[in-house]
C-alpha cells in the first residue's frame, strides 16, 4: 500500500529536483552550475488561520516549481523517497519557464 502525505495547516510538500550532473553528450558540469535548490510541490495543506480564524490558503499549488532556502525544511521519507516539508512562508518563490 502507498502512503499519501497530506500536509497539516499551512505546510507544503516537496520533492526537491536534482539538477543533472553532466550533460547529455557526457560532459561534466561544475558543481557551481547546478547549485540552484529548487523543488516540485507534491502537495499542499489547507492554510493557517488569522487571528480572526479566517483561512488563509497556502500561496502554492500541487504542481509548481519553487525555489527553496538553502536550509531548513524537515525531510520525510515515504516508502523509498525523500521529501521535504517547508512552512508557506519559508518558500522563496515560483519558477516558470
Amino acid at each position: 500500500m502507498a502512503k499519501r502525505l497530506i500536509p497539516s495547516f499551512n505546510r507544503v510538500l516537496i520533492e526537491k529536483i536534482v539538477p543533472p550532473s553532466k550533460t547529455n553528450s557526457g560532459i561534466l558540469l561544475p558543481g557551481s552550475t547546478t547549485k540552484l535548490n529548487s523543488g516540485k510541490v507534491v502537495a499542499v495543506g489547507p492554510g493557517g488561520r488569522d487571528r480572526d480564524g479566517k483561512l488563509i490558503p497556502v500561496s502554492v499549488k500541487e504542481g509548481d516549481n519553487v525555489l527553496l532556502p538553502e536550509f531548513g525544511g524537515t525531510e520525510v521519507k515515504l516508502g523509498d523517497k525523500e521529501y521535504h516539508l517547508y512552512r508557506d512562508e519559508d518558500i522563496l518563490g515560483t519558477l516558470h519557464d
